[in-house]
C-alpha cells in the first residue's frame, strides 16, 4: 500500500509527525510510506529511515500540486494538518482514501474526516496525530522508539556542554529576554562549557549575544549545514535550553535532555507541544504572564542551571 502523509509545515510540526509516520512503516514494512513536507524538512525526512519518498510542496499551485501526487499512485492519504489548497489536490489527484481531522471547509475534500477537536488540547499534537492512523488500521501499534532518530555525534569537543538557543521563531509564544538570558547564561557558565547556537537566519543575533560575552569562552554556532548535521551536534549536549521551537522539537528527536519555555496559555502550552522523546528527559516551564510569578519561575530556573 502507497501511503501518503500530508505535514507540510514547520520544523517542529513535522517532527510531531514522525511517529504516525514511524508506526505506519512499522504495522506493514511492506508499506511505501510517501511524505509531503515543506522544502525546510526535506533533508530530515530523508534521514529517516521509516520514510520511504519524500516530495517537497514548494508551493506549486493546486492543480500543479495535484498532477505531482497523481504520478505517485497513493492508495491513501492521512493529512495531519489540512488546508483547502493541499485538501483540493488530494480530491484532484483522485487519491481513493483521504482521511484528515474534521477541521475548516477542507474537510469535505476528504472521504474520511475525524473529529478529532484539537483545540480542546486533551492530548499532545504529536497523540492526536498518532489518533489518526488509528483510522486506517484499527489494531495498529503505537508504540515507537525514543529517540526516534539515532544520530551520531559529529565531534566530541562539546560533549556534556549546556546549550542555549535563544531564538525565538515557530509557535513559541513566549521567551526570556536577552538581558535575562544572559543573566541564566552566566550562572551556567560557572561550573559548565557553553555553547549558543543560531539558526541560519539568526546572524545579527549571534553577534548581539557575541558582544556580550566576548571576553567569555563560550562556543558560538552558526546552523549553516543544514538539519542533519544540526541534530548531530545537538547529540552532544548534556542540556538543551530554549523556548517552544523547532530545534526543541529536534533535540526531543535525537533524545537530548531539554528544559524548554511555554507561554502560558493553553494553545502554546506544554501539554500541547511536549516532545515526542522521553518525558523524562523533559522540563517544561510555563512563563506566568504575571511579572511576579514570572520573576519566581526566573529565579528558579536559575537556581537549577547553578549546577
Amino acid at each position: 500500500m502507497n501511503i501518503l502523509v500530508v505535514r507540510n509545515d514547520k520544523l517542529g510540526d513535522f517532527i510531531t509527525a514522525l511517529p504516525a509516520i514511524y508506526v505506519l512503516k512499522k504495522h506493514n514494512p511492506d508499506n511505501k510510506i510517501i511524505v509531503l513536507v515543506a522544502p525546510i524538512n526535506k533533508e530530515l525526512a530523508s534521514a529517516c529511515g521509516f520514510i520511504d519518498e519524500v516530495i517537497v510542496d514548494a508551493g506549486l499551485g493546486m492543480f500543479k500540486l495535484a498532477k505531482e501526487l497523481r504520478h505517485v499512485e497513493i492508495d491513501v492519504s492521512i493529512t495531519l494538518f489540512s488546508n483547502t489548497r493541499v485538501a483540493l489536490a488530494q480530491f484532484l489527484a483522485r487519491i481513493p482514501k483521504r482521511i484528515a481531522p474534521a477541521t475548516k471547509i477542507a474537510q469535505i475534500f476528504y472521504t474520511h474526516r475525524v473529529s478529532q477537536r484539537r483545540s480542546e488540547v486533551k492530548m499532545a499534537e504529536f497523540e492526536y496525530n498518532l489518533e489518526l492512523t488509528k483510522t486506517l488500521f484499527e489494531d495498529i501499534s503505537l508504540e515507537y522508539p525514543k529517540p526516534l532518530l539515532e544520530v551520531q555525534s559529529n565531534s566530541n569537543s562539546h560533549e556534556n556542554a549546556i546549550c542555549f538557543h535563544v531564538g525565538f521563531g515557530g509557535s513559541s509564544d513566549a521567551n526570556w529576554s536577552l538581558d535575562e538570558y544572559e543573566i541564566l547564561i552566566r550562572e551556567a557558565l560557572k561550573n559548565n562549557q557553553i555553547v549558543l547556537t543560531f539558526g541560519p537566519d539568526e546572524k545579527d543575533l549571534m553577534q548581539s549575544m557575541q558582544e556580550r560575552f566576548k571576553n567569555e569562552n563560550i562556543v558560538f554556532y552558526l546552523s549553516t549545514d543544514g538539519l542533519v548535521e544540526f541534530a548531530k551536534l545537538i547529540k552532544n549536549f548534556k542540556l538543551f535550553v530554549s523556548t517552544s521551537t523547532g530545534t526543541y522539537h529536534l533535540a526531543s528527536l535525537v533524545g537530548v535532555k531539554t528544559m524548554t519555555f511555554f507561554a502560558d496559555t493553553l494553545f502554546a502550552s506544554s501539554k500541547r507541544w511536549k516532545g515526542i522523546g522521553d518525558s523524562k528527559l523533559q522540563s517544561n516551564y510555563m512563563i506566568p504572564k504575571d511579572e511576579k510569578e514570572k520573576e519566581k519561575l526566573f529565579q528558579k530556573v536559575k537556581k537549577e542551571l547553578e549546577n
